[in-house]
């Protein structure tokens, strides 16, 4: 049995579980209580040493961060539809995935844990609303153009840059000026095996 550890607003454990559901795979959810430092527990360093949701157990195999774990999930159980293996288009799956863990976390996740959990003293929140305005920006010219981030059918990619961009509102960030973004979120949200999140 699957077992994922991770925290319901965490928008990185959601977008596991999202791939978990649209897999059709069982899993149980274990909750890591973020808000009581539960992830700084030594139970919990013992298994995942940076300290950070989620965290998927699969057997023998222990493997953290959301991306990483969509990488593997895409893998082992859903075949070339979610994750190619041809190089030059899994470059640009992989692309994606480092946007999701750069321009998108620079610019609504931070802006989301600002505005959401008053983490003011660490996130700078007037750069944080610039960043977003400029990934979402480029997302919405290059949905323009696509209907899913790469290719005729969604990915990983799609997967994991869906999330915090469909919360930036919690970071009192605007999507109504990005028409193309909106209408690729409600194209997430029809897919089979979709399951909401809180705040989505």
């Amino acid at each position: 049995m699957i077992k994922l550890y991770g925290h319901e607003i965490s928008g990185n454990s959601y977008k596991v579980q999202l791939m978990l559901s649209l897999l059709n795979l069982d899993y149980e959810w274990v909750r890591i209580d973020l808000m009581k430092g539960a992830h700084k527990s030594p139970e919990y360093l013992a298994m995942n040493p940076f300290g950070q949701v989620p965290l998927l157990v699969d057997g023998e195999i222990q493997l953290a961060d959301a991306q990483a774990i969509l990488v593997y999930l895409a893998r082992q159980y859903g075949g070339d539809q979610w994750l190619p293996t041809d190089a030059l288009p899994l470059a640009r799956v992989i692309r994606w995935l480092s946007t999701a863990a750069g321009e998108v976390r620079q610019g609504p996740e931070n802006a989301r844990l600002y505005h959401l959990f008053g983490a003011g003293t660490n996130i700078n929140i007037e750069r944080a609303t610039q960043k977003s305005k400029l990934i979402l920006t480029q997302l919405d010219q290059h949905l323009h153009v696509y209907t899913w981030l790469e290719f005729e059918c969604p990915t990983i990619a799609d997967i994991a840059v869906f999330p915090y961009v469909a919360l930036a509102r919690d970071g009192k960030i605007d999507l109504e000026a990005y028409p193309h973004v909106l209408a690729w979120i409600d194209r997430i949200k029809q897919l089979p095996g979709y399951i909401p999140m809180t705040g989505l």
